[in-house]
């Protein structure tokens, strides 16, 4: 069964950048369509962005187009999400997802990590 662990978010401030990666195990990362979502307190899941990685394709939220960038290493067998010009709406816990097609639908996904937190200041 395939295993998502997140790391690498933090504190920022506002116009700052951070990157979080989604390493992988028991599978490959090509294998799945892949995805990011963030969840703030009180609030739902969001969709972030998602990869299909036999294309490269991309998908961004409207909120974070221009600003985020979603990648993966195949020898390292992990996913990236690098993000630029973070605001405090930017402030959320931040999750990968494993999944059979690319969707912004959380439920689509059948494989999550345990997230990591990101946090801008003003």
């Amino acid at each position: 069964q395939v295993h998502l662990v997140e790391s690498g978010g933090g504190s920022v401030q506002a116009g700052g950048s951070l990157s979080v990666s989604c390493a992988v195990s028991g599978g490959t990362i090509t294998d799945y369509y892949m995805g990011w979502f963030r969840q703030a307190p009180g609030k739902e899941r969001e969709f972030v962005a998602a990869v299909a990685w036999n294309n490269y394709r991309t998908v961004y939220s409207d909120s974070v187009k221009g600003r985020f960038t979603v990648s993966g290493d195949n020898a390292k067998n992990t996913m990236y999400l690098q993000m630029n010009s973070l605001s405090p709406e930017d402030t959320a816990v931040y999750l990968c997802a494993a999944g059979v097609m690319t969707s912004d639908r959380p439920n689509v996904y059948g494989f999550w990590g345990q997230g990591t937190q990101v946090t801008v200041s003003s």
